[in-house]
């Protein structure tokens, strides 16, 4: 497999840059002023999240809208794509796409699940996008299999039922996920999934949070194992990245660091998640904002093999204790655009 021999900081200024459009700005915060704000800053493209579909539509009908009423959901979709034209950004991906793969054949939820994914298919044929991302399943409900041939099985399914609208799937390990928690778990089930439609969502907060911390322990760091040990794993891990992966394999980098919490997540289910699903939506600052992932680590050996497509800034940023931050959406975009360059600058191993 054909390797960039060098990361130039000219390659780097040409990736497309997108925002999670969840992960900016308040509740009070319409998704027309976040929207107005993320191409202000310059980002070129959006990850549509499905709650903002459902509150536009609300706004938009002005009327409580359910999580299943898809032809009204579809209508606000559509508005959003229009919008979304208008500012100059494209929607690349609709976003997250849970609790799809492993439910036992003939459940009712499995059978859930597949209506829920030809329904979001007809949101993205509505919003314009034409990658679904989805998120490795946190199978704490012990009737939802960890057999990697039935994932496997069930994502095949879901990629060609996409396949026939030339849409992708982009499989992420989201760090607490009881099956797929590493980039290596995603990248092995989308090789046996074999079709040409099925690559991976990279994420800088998701892989150095599964390898090289946790968050329940007081140094927020992983401790079963020694430091050294971990470091050196670490290390292994992100050259076997670098080596092993195909560039056209991956969809796209999402970009967030974490803070250590001020007190360790204790190790229970709360709110139906893990310690490391509720650091996850609650503690992730952008680069540079007192985060302490090794998120540099992950960025160059995603770019060591070559890919240069979309990085997307996904930020949950509730402060270091994780209660709450109040800032303004123009400043916080801008802010998020300056920590882009300033990541690719730092990754970048010339400097032109």
């Amino acid at each position: 497999m054909a390797k960039s021999p060098r990361i130039t900081l000219s390659s780097l200024r040409k990736i497309p840059l997108s925002f999670a459009s969840c992960s900016i700005g308040k509740t009070t915060d319409s998704l027309t002023q976040r929207l107005e704000a993320i191409s202000s800053a310059g980002f070129t493209a959006i990850e549509l999240s499905f709650p903002d579909i459902k509150q536009y539509a609300e706004q938009l009908l002005n009327k409580q809208v359910r999580r299943d009423d898809y032809p009204d959901l579809c209508r606000a979709a559509q508005e959003i794509g229009k919008l979304c034209q208008q500012l100059g950004l494209e929607i690349m991906m609709l976003q997250p796409f849970a609790n799809f793969e492993g439910w036992p054949k003939g459940s009712r939820e499995r059978e859930e699940a597949f209506t829920r994914a030809k329904k979001w298919i007809e949101l993205m044929k509505a919003c314009g996008a034409d990658l679904l991302q989805v998120g490795s399943t946190d199978s704490s409900d012990d009737r939802i299999t960890t057999d990697r041939s039935e994932i496997v099985k069930d994502l095949q399914e879901l990629a060609d039922m996409l396949a026939k609208e030339n849409f992708c799937l982009a499989y992420e390990d989201w760090c607490w996920s009881t099956h797929a928690p590493t980039w290596k778990d995603v990248w092995e089930i989308v090789h046996q999934v074999d079709r040409p439609n099925v690559g991976l969502c990279l994420d800088t907060f998701q892989i150095a949070g599964s390898e090289w911390a946790d968050p329940a322990t007081a140094s927020g760091l992983i401790e079963e194992i020694p430091k050294s040990e971990v470091e050196k794993r670490w290390k292994a891990s992100m050259e076997e990245l670098a080596s092993s992966v195909p560039a056209e394999k991956i969809y796209l980098l999402q970009i967030s660091d974490a803070y250590k919490p001020t007190t360790p997540i204790e190790r229970k289910i709360k709110n139906g998640l893990l310690p490391r699903g509720q650091w996850s939506h609650d503690f992730r600052p952008m680069p540079y904002e007192g985060g302490y992932l090794p998120i540099e680590d992950v960025t160059k050996a995603v770019l060591r093999t070559g890919f240069r497509g979309y990085f997307s800034m996904e930020i949950f940023d509730n402060g270091p204790d994780g209660t709450g931050k109040e800032y303004n959406v123009g400043k916080f975009a801008k802010s998020a655009m300056e920590n882009m360059q300033r990541l690719f600058k730092n990754v970048a191993d010339t400097s032109t």
